[in-house]
């Protein structure tokens, strides 16, 4: 019996250090999306803000860090860990990287007056 508490003593503190984590991130990005710091807006890299950037890697890390934890990713053999999280990882960077390529075309085209903006 005194084996099962000490169990369940484990799982909630990895319970609580998950809501955590994922809180302390969470807050963060909130903080930065009030402040919006100037020097991370003036900074633009590869067509977005520098703001933007770090929204679009904390948001990545704590879908990581969910899957992770939550899909009890760090008992599992190392190209099953490989296999869920880095194709997930990968995926989600390759639709930002067709969207903001994309989506800058776009913006371009209409802005060089090939089109109108009458939609």
């Amino acid at each position: 019996m005194a084996h099962d508490i000490a169990h369940h003593e484990s799982n909630t503190a990895k319970i609580w250090k998950v809501f955590i984590l994922l809180s302390v991130v969470t807050i963060v990005e909130v903080i930065l999306g009030i402040i919006k710091p100037v020097f991370l807006i003036d900074t633009t890299i590869i067509s977005m803000k520098l703001l933007n950037w770090i929204f679009i890697i904390l948001t990545i890390y704590k879908a990581y860090y969910i899957t992770w934890s939550f899909m009890h990713m760090e008992g599992e053999t190392k190209g099953l860990r490989r296999s869920v999280v880095w194709t997930a990882v990968f995926l989600i960077c390759y639709l930002i990287f067709i969207l903001l390529t994309e989506g800058d075309y776009v913006f371009e085209v209409f802005k060089g007056g090939y089109k109108s903006w009458d939609f």
